[in-house]
């Protein structure tokens, strides 16, 4: 190849970070998206319930999860390359809450202008084109027995929303090029439980403490979405990744839900309420404060009947209550799996890569997007980790 030619990329994958990689890697490059479905950035259009929170002003480095460190990606820098790559693409964004989404209010608005870019570059795309097979031969990447690149990216994506086209298929495509895959398991997905409760359909705000074999982990707080299976809700989600894991390697994993986070001591805000209120029951005490459905629960959980009042409880049954509505423990014995999670946890360990560069061990191959060991927390980490590893692999490939 003569000084003057241009490389040729193959980007397995059209994702956001397959997306993003060939706009940045077009500007000096001969650069082909080869797309397994019959359309581009088929999952950004799913992204914050269609609205596509793409970025969060929060970005300390525990919204991240991986088994390497990510200190050398999740960088004052790095962060600022996503906030001027959007910038740059036309997107203004509306912010809540720290939260970023375009003022469209729209995940197409941020398609639409990808798209526009890969046009604007000359970006070629191959689609319905399902890669089964890469092959290093000299100085190139050969696909499927047929196309030949200079430099192979791949971003074919995870596990999650399998109904958009992530079939797990790039993790093959990485074991059989002998590169280390961290298992990969659900993220951002509900929780299933041992115990069972007729509360099917009841949200409530709530603060949940996930432990794991009797050690305490972490906590979130936000809409606690109950269901026959066990538990939903965003602030369940940004607890799975830690909980599948641990189920993963045979460790216990319970939750402790507090139904009264707004309360400092339960005991307190209890005797309080019943002096302050005459002639209640126990149920009509709650019923100003929870879902009466979900008091009528927990309540069956204490041994409590519901006609009774807080003076007539034993000390017993008044610490029953106390805990079963500020502490309730459940048992965590599984994941919804891959077709109710958002992402996944677990790909590419990053041991494998140049943290700057994206580059694997093997020279010329680049590894992007879900496929890595990173997953996010809900808030849009996620598309965060998606477009920053999409712009360093096309700025250095």
């Amino acid at each position: 190849m003569s000084l003057g030619d241009f490389m040729k990329i193959g980007i397995i994958g059209g994702g956001i970070s397959g997306v993003i990689c060939a706009i940045k890697a077009s500007i000096n490059n001969d650069v082909t998206i080869l797309e397994g479905n019959d359309k581009l950035l088929k999952k950004l259009l799913l992204t914050g319930n269609g609205k596509c929170n793409y970025f969060n002003d929060d970005q300390n480095i525990n919204n991240y999860h991986s088994e390497e460190s990510l200190e050398d990606i999740i960088t004052k820098d790095n962060i600022e390359k996503v906030k001027s790559f959007y910038d740059e693409i036309g997107i203004i964004p509306k912010i809540k809450n720290g939260y970023y989404y375009p003022t469209s209010n729209t995940a197409n608005s941020v398609r639409e202008a990808l798209l526009k870019e890969l046009e604007n570059n000359n970006v070629k795309i191959k689609y319905n084109y399902k890669v089964n097979k890469i092959e290093k031969q000299n100085e190139s990447f050969i696909i499927n027995d047929e196309l030949a690149f200079d430099k192979l990216v791949i971003s074919t994506g995870s596990c999650a929303y399998p109904k958009t086209g992530s079939d797990g298929s790039g993790y093959k495509l990485l074991e059989d090029l002998n590169l280390k895959i961290v298992k990969p398991l659900p993220s951002l997905t509900p929780l299933i439980i041992k115990e069972k409760f007729k509360w099917a359909g009841i949200r409530c705000d709530a603060k949940i403490s996930l432990y794991e074999n009797n050690n305490y982990i972490t906590e979130q707080q936000g809409e606690l979405q109950l269901t026959d299976y066990g538990v939903s809700g965003i602030c369940i989600f940004n607890l799975s990744s830690l909980a599948s894991r641990g189920l993963d390697k045979n460790k216990e994993e319970v939750i402790k839900i507090n139904f009264l986070p707004f309360v400092d001591n339960v005991k307190e805000f209890l005797l309080e309420r019943n002096s302050k209120l005459k002639n209640r029951n126990i149920l009509e005490l709650l019923e100003g404060v929870l879902n009466y459905k979900l008091v009528n629960v927990l309540l069956d959980k204490a041994g409590i009947k519901s006609d009774l009042s807080l003076t007539q409880l034993t000390d017993l049954q008044f610490n029953n209550l106390v805990e079963t509505l500020s502490s309730l423990s459940l048992q965590v014995i599984d994941t919804k799996k891959y077709d109710y999670s958002q992402v996944c946890s677990g790909g590419l360990s990053l041991s494998e890569i140049n943290k700057q560069t994206m580059e694997t061990k093997i020279n010329g191959l680049y590894v992007i997007g879900e496929l890595l060991d990173i997953d996010g927390l809900c808030g849009g980490y996620n598309i965060t980790v998606a477009t920053l590893s999409g712009i360093l692999a096309g700025e250095n490939v």
